[in-house]
């Protein structure tokens, strides 16, 4: 028995469950924890190991779009290739890509490219321009071949520093790059109900070989490793100082406009030729620094930054369904309904904290978050905080 890779499978489990502890598939392999653990780690040391049905289902917020849940113990597999591979593409990344990377959370991204434009506005007295660029279709237009040769060529030069077998690791991400989805998940609703989503948007009606499912981990490791090069030629070929990107969206930042336009065809060219992808014609924009630009979730602008507005109202929803479930329990707060409040509370007013938001804060907390939620808090202080009457 392989004792460290049985150790790996364990730690790559309670990697995998942090954020699916309620989900029916991780409470059914838990309830079996060892034998399940066990049948999973002889299917893996016998090279026997094959994708489970995924969960098809149609996600509406933010954009419309298929989703393809895998089951948990794939996404234990994919905690496991993660763990092992993540060390060695840390070092071929370039400090400019932010996505799923460790310490590179949303403020670090918003404030690295701020200060890019600081940099090159050289304290915002010269005028710069901003060029922010988008891969269209970008998961749907992956091409695999292309990756897993990407992926083989950059292992296959460093084997000294895996910590697992290099043929078993190729084996174990060709399974999980290959595997067809569409072919083999269980649809939550009638294929009826899927018909009005647009064929650009479904992995059914996308080019073979060409796609990665979303949201999953290793699909989004995948599709940093496809960039890389990408993102090198951009640094090192075209010598852009001001660079940075989030999965398919990235930003340049220049002194010459001209030089950004010509910059938009090189990109165009490299995308076109080298990995099969093209700039989505509709979201090229290109100003002066003074106007803002909105990158991921955070309006920017000379010397401040701001939420926008969709952003806020997904949190105002969450806090209204809490608030609902709050007054179907008539009033009463148990754990699970004051872990939900804390934690989603929590999470907005640490991400709010970064931007100019005092005012949605104050709004947040006093107006949107229900009174007697407050009061649960503050009663044991003798203090109750009640919601004045509009």
């Amino acid at each position: 028995m392989n004792n460290k890779l049985l150790y790996n499978l364990f730690q790559a489990y309670y990697e995998a469950r942090k954020n699916k502890r309620n989900t029916l598939n991780q409470l059914d392999f838990e309830f079996n924890l060892e034998e399940n653990i066990i049948k999973l780690y002889d299917e893996l040391i016998s090279w026997t190991y094959k994708v489970w049905k995924s969960i098809y289902f149609i996600q509406t917020h933010p954009v419309k779009r298929e989703i393809f849940a895998w089951n948990f113990r794939d996404r234990i597999v994919h905690h496991l290739i993660y763990d092992y591979i993540l060390p060695i593409f840390e070092k071929d990344f370039i400090y400019d890509s932010y996505s799923c990377r460790k310490w590179k959370w949303t403020s670090f991204w918003v404030e690295r490219i701020e200060r890019f434009i600081r940099s090159c506005s050289e304290n915002y007295t010269e005028n710069c321009y901003i060029l922010k660029l988008d891969i269209s279709w970008y998961f749907m237009s992956i091409d695999k071949d292309i990756l897993f040769e990407k992926i083989e060529n950059i292992l296959s030069n460093k084997k000294d520093l895996l910590k697992i077998d290099y043929n078993f690791i190729l084996y174990l991400i060709k399974e999980i790059i290959y595997n067809d989805p569409t072919k083999n998940s269980i649809f939550k609703w009638k294929r009826s109900d899927y018909i009005w989503l647009p064929k650009n948007k479904s992995l059914f009606f996308a080019k073979q070989n060409s796609w990665l499912p979303i949201w999953n981990l290793t699909s989004q490791l995948f599709s940093n490793i496809y960039l890389s090069d990408f993102d090198k030629y951009i640094k090192e070929e075209l010598k852009i100082k001001y660079y940075g990107r989030y999965v398919d969206d990235f930003v340049i930042i220049h002194k010459d406009k001209n030089y950004l336009k010509e910059v938009i065809k090189k990109i165009n060219k490299y995308l076109k030729y080298n990995l099969l992808l093209n700039l989505h014609p509709k979201k090229i924009y290109l100003q002066d620094y003074t106007k803002w630009v909105l990158f991921l979730w955070v309006f920017i602008k000379p010397y401040r930054t701001y939420i926008r507005k969709r952003s806020i109202w997904y949190f105002y929803k969450k806090i209204e369904v809490l608030n609902k479930r709050l007054e179907n329990n008539d009033l009463k707060i148990d754990s699970k309904l004051k872990q939900d409040f804390l934690s989603i509370i929590n999470s907005y007013l640490w991400f709010l904290k970064h931007h100019k938001s005092y005012k949605k804060r104050k709004h947040l907390l006093l107006n949107q978050v229900s009174a007697s939620f407050w009061n649960y808090f503050f009663i044991s202080n003798n203090y109750t905080l009640v919601k004045k009457k509009k």
